[in-house]
């Protein structure tokens, strides 16, 4: 008998709560937002970690680095949690 795992559904970053991981699979963004987010290293597959998530931007951790991001912005940036 095997066992079927259920993935959870990409959600945007903007929805995660602070302390969540996930991991990023898509970015549903124009051309120059997509390469600028990925020049910040949010690329398909990486994880991230909220630190903040209240009023005002939302704050991640990714590879090591801080790095905030506008609310649009993060919802933009689709991640599978964790």
């Amino acid at each position: 008998m095997e066992l079927i795992r259920m993935e959870r559904p990409p959600v945007p970053l903007s929805v995660l709560p602070p302390g969540s991981r996930g991991i990023v699979v898509a970015l549903r963004a124009g051309r120059g937002l997509a390469r600028r987010l990925m020049e910040m290293g949010l690329t398909p597959g990486v994880e991230v970690t909220v630190l903040r998530n209240s009023v005002g931007p939302i704050v991640v951790s990714v590879r090591g680095v801080s790095l905030a991001l506008g609310r649009g912005v993060a919802s933009k940036v689709f991640v599978r949690p964790l």
